[in-house]
């Protein structure tokens, strides 16, 4: 399952299968993010100019204890992936003071 920011609304596509068998993607329109979900994604929206996806998820039950973010930016180009998540923890210094954990995946775009 993947979620994304669609203007106002968070889109949901999940991957189902038909009556005949064939695979695809589907979408679902979920309500919008929740206070500190848009905290975290305008703050990583402002770290990281050049991002082409920003995805934040509180996979924490609602508490805002554990989130699950995913982020796509020129700003990792050439650097390792240990090197990209730690930018995005100094991003998010202030934020992760209150949270238990954090799951981090990082993408260069492709050209």
């Amino acid at each position: 399952m993947f979620r994304h920011f669609v203007g106002r609304q968070v889109v949901r596509q999940t991957l189902f299968g038909n009556r005949h068998g064939q695979r695809g993607y589907g979408q679902t329109t979920e309500p919008e993010l929740t206070p500190a979900e848009k905290q975290i994604h305008n703050t990583l929206k402002t770290k990281f100019p050049g991002a082409t996806t920003i995805n934040v998820e509180d996979i924490s039950g609602g508490c805002g204890a554990m989130y699950q973010i995913s982020v796509e930016a020129k700003e990792f180009k050439g650097k390792r992936t240990v090197q990209q998540h730690l930018l995005v923890n100094e991003a998010l210094a202030d934020e992760i003071k209150d949270m238990h954990g954090l799951q981090i995946k990082t993408k260069v775009p492709e050209s």
